[in-house]
């Protein structure tokens, strides 16, 4: 069984993020970036897979979209186990939305043979939440989402999983191929090890460009995508806290009348 999962390199979630000057994107120079969360839960779900079902022969595959520098993930992909690694990377490629870096992914997956697509469900950056159906749509795949719990058929041709709904859970079979996108709580994600990282430096990985995929950079302009990134922003600094004294009664007259007049709340 060849299996899919995708990776994607995010800024570290301590990492104090900074807008450049023009808003065109956020300084990444000094921001530490890793592997996204949930794509470590996919990885994971996918070495437990081969390691307990030896007699799938399952090789899996580490694919990920981005600059060079984008790389590093596939690399701590190769520490954690994968066999081989895709990255998909092009200039024409920054900036792009979901669907269309669905559509790259599935240009430079045509032809792998891939029966399951393992990802997570949302990446902590942009948190869409939208590249694993976007994908599934684009190959006519099935896709199930949020899922929390995989039991594999015996002959390795389906698949049953547990997935969360709002207020429960909901049981679904699915027949491969497939795409899952996977929740907190499947797995735990294995630490790369020391020897592992030393090993994957030397790991080779597939790089694919537009060109390599049958496409130009007209097909991902900002007319021929959906949306594009068009401004960045920081947030608002929050206003200073307010501190009420006096006695209980006064300050509870107080804060609502705060609450009703100032933050008009009640």
């Amino acid at each position: 069984m060849k299996i899919l999962t995708l990776v994607k390199c995010v800024p570290e979630s301590t990492t104090a993020i900074k807008v450049k000057p023009d808003g065109s994107g956020i300084e990444t120079a000094g921001v530490k970036f890793v592997m996204n969360p949930f794509c470590e839960f996919a990885v994971e779900a996918s070495l437990q897979f081969k390691e307990k079902n030896a007699g799938a022969g399952a090789e899996i595959t580490a694919l990920t979209v981005g600059p060079t520098a984008h790389a590093d993930v596939l690399r701590t992909a190769f520490a954690m186990g994968v066999d081989h690694a895709i990255h998909v990377c092009d200039d024409a490629l920054n900036g792009i939305d979901e669907l269309a870096t669905a559509r790259a992914i599935a240009s430079a997956i045509k032809d792998g043979g891939f029966e399951v697509i393992i990802a997570g469900k949302h990446a902590i950056d942009y948190d869409s939440g939208q590249v694993g159906p976007a994908l599934a749509e684009c190959l006519g795949w099935p896709h199930v989402g949020a899922v929390i719990a995989i039991e594999w058929a015996a002959d390795f041709k389906s698949c049953t999983v547990r997935r969360r709904i709002e207020g429960a859970e909901e049981v679904v079979t699915v027949k491969l191929p497939a795409l899952l996108t996977v929740d907190k709580g499947l797995c735990e994600p294995r630490y790369p090890s020391l020897p592992g990282l030393m090993k994957a430096k030397k790991r080779p990985i597939e790089t694919k460009n537009l060109a390599a995929l049958g496409l130009s950079p007209a097909d991902f302009s900002k007319e021929a995508v959906g949306t594009w990134m068009g401004e960045f922003s920081p947030p608002p600094p929050r206003p200073p806290g307010r501190k009420l004294t006096g006695e209980p009664a006064d300050m509870a007259k107080e804060l609502v009348r705060i609450l009703r007049e100032e933050v008009k709340a009640i």
